[in-house]
């Protein structure tokens, strides 16, 4: 109930009586949702490259090596295994940044992380490329153990290093 407006029902108080329908057959009674089908089949993202994709030795690792997802996956962002990334400079620093769902980050163990819905900021880590806004809602679906394999969505600009 917004008090403001006067819109909407009043908040429940002891004492109300919240009316019931009478049971019908017309909705089948389930324990339980049917759930899709677990396919095997390997997930392909397509990724625009950078802003940080010029902090790696080969950025093209992240499109050569067919990632599997981790058991420690969740909304926060889905972890990766696979052919590790390494840094051109592993002493540089990077302040946090702002990110966006899909953001890729690498952390110093070289693993690529998909920044989900509940992500923070980058920590600190360098943002390789973003997942594409047409495959970004695949991964939610990705489970532990499937393959991810990323492609650059248009070529990555030559790095100056």
């Amino acid at each position: 109930y917004d008090a403001m407006s006067a819109i909407g029902p009043h908040p429940l108080k002891r004492g109300d009586v919240l009316p019931v329908g009478a049971h019908t057959d017309d909705f089948p009674e389930l324990e339980q949702a049917p759930v899709a089908a677990i396919v095997d089949a390997a997930l392909d993202l397509d990724v625009v490259p950078g802003p940080r994709d010029d902090w790696f030795v080969d950025p093209d690792v992240l499109v050569r090596t067919n990632w599997q997802v981790t058991n420690r996956s969740d909304r926060v962002g889905v972890r990766l295994v696979g052919m590790p990334l390494e840094y051109r400079t592993p002493d540089l620093q990077l302040p946090s940044e702002g990110a966006t769902r899909g953001a890729i980050q690498v952390p110093p163990n070289g693993f690529p992380v998909i920044l989900g819905p509940d992500h923070p900021v980058t920590g600190g880590y360098p943002v390789i490329g973003v997942v594409t806004d047409t495959d970004i809602d695949k991964i939610a679906q990705a489970r532990p153990g499937q393959t991810i394999r990323l492609h650059w969505s248009r070529p990555r600009r030559p790095s100056e290093h």
